[in-house]
């Protein structure tokens, strides 16, 4: 784990990610300070745009770590995740090496599987590089075999290549693993981490957010799109607004001089929050007016 001397409770950690318009509570700053301290990877699950990805790229920021971010999806493998060989580099080596006249067929191919013909994915490049943070996003979007392989290299965080031996990260990197809960992971994995449920924020908390995100929109403008927001995740949607949208949403009505939050200005904008048509048509048919003022 990278080092975190200035770092002595998860209120000054609050603070410091704070000071990159990081807002956070209590349970989940102390999640963090405790990840950091026992060097374990942290596991944060929630719906989609509560803060999950913002918070590795903060904590990044505020250890002073480049953020290595590994996107899941479905059928992603070793290769693409891990390493991979240059081939085309390797091919040129051999053909360099023909030319010049080497007979030494046992050190030519040895040579092939050199270290600078390695390409170093996200996985190898955390292990390599120190300190780091190393974001694994929406896991439960991958498979289940990529999910075991995972836990295989964050248990000693090491990676053997066949072709040229084992690389163990002289300073592990800080770990944080995402899941929108599409399925449900593997308590393996979870209970080789730190977990943590994000909830969205309360509206006080999404207001401060809001102007600590946008600070150029007042404090009335910040409550309306926050209360809409707040009503819009209690409308069984399809796909609820997060702290992300309500952010969207925020810049949009500042870039039209918007000073408050009415009817026509939610009706041209809701493509911001919304994105899903069936969504927008569920809202509208109920009446943006009762969106915005309640009823």
């Amino acid at each position: 784990m990278a080092d975190t001397p200035t770092v002595t409770s998860p209120a000054e950690l609050a603070e410091l990610l704070d000071r990159h318009a990081y807002l956070c509570d209590d349970g989940l700053a102390t999640a963090c300070f405790l990840a950091l301290r026992m060097g374990r990877p942290l596991f944060l699950e929630g719906e989609a745009g509560v803060g999950k990805t913002e918070l590795a790229k903060t904590l990044a920021a505020v250890l002073g770590a480049p953020l290595i971010r590994l996107q899941c999806y479905e059928g992603l493998d070793a290769s693409q995740a891990l390493y991979d060989w240059d081939f085309p580099r390797q091919l040129l080596h051999l053909r360099a090496a023909e030319a010049a006249g080497a007979r030494d067929v046992a050190a030519l191919e040895g040579g092939l599987y050199d270290r600078r013909f390695l390409l170093a994915r996200p996985l190898l490049r955390a292990l390599e590089t120190a300190p780091s943070v190393l974001l694994v996003d929406e896991i439960d979007r991958a498979d289940d075999e990529f999910e075991a392989f995972l836990l295989e290299v964050l248990s000693d965080f090491t990676i053997t290549v066949p072709e040229f031996g084992t690389i163990r990260a002289e300073r592990p990197p800080v770990v944080v693993v995402t899941s929108n809960r599409t399925r449900e992971v593997h308590d393996a994995l979870k209970r080789r981490c730190l977990y943590h449920w994000l909830e969205h924020p309360s509206f006080d908390r999404e207001v401060a957010i809001i102007r600590r995100r946008l600070p150029d929109a007042a404090a009335r403008l910040a409550g309306q799109v926050a209360r809409a927001a707040q009503r819009l995740r209690d409308a069984d949607l399809l796909k609820p607004p997060g702290v992300a949208e309500s952010l969207d949403w925020t810049e949009a009505l500042l870039a039209l001089g918007a000073r408050d939050l009415d009817p026509d200005l939610a009706a041209v904008t809701l493509g911001t929050v919304l994105k899903y048509r069936e969504d927008q048509d569920r809202v509208t048919a109920r009446g943006l007016d009762a969106l915005l003022n309640g009823g």
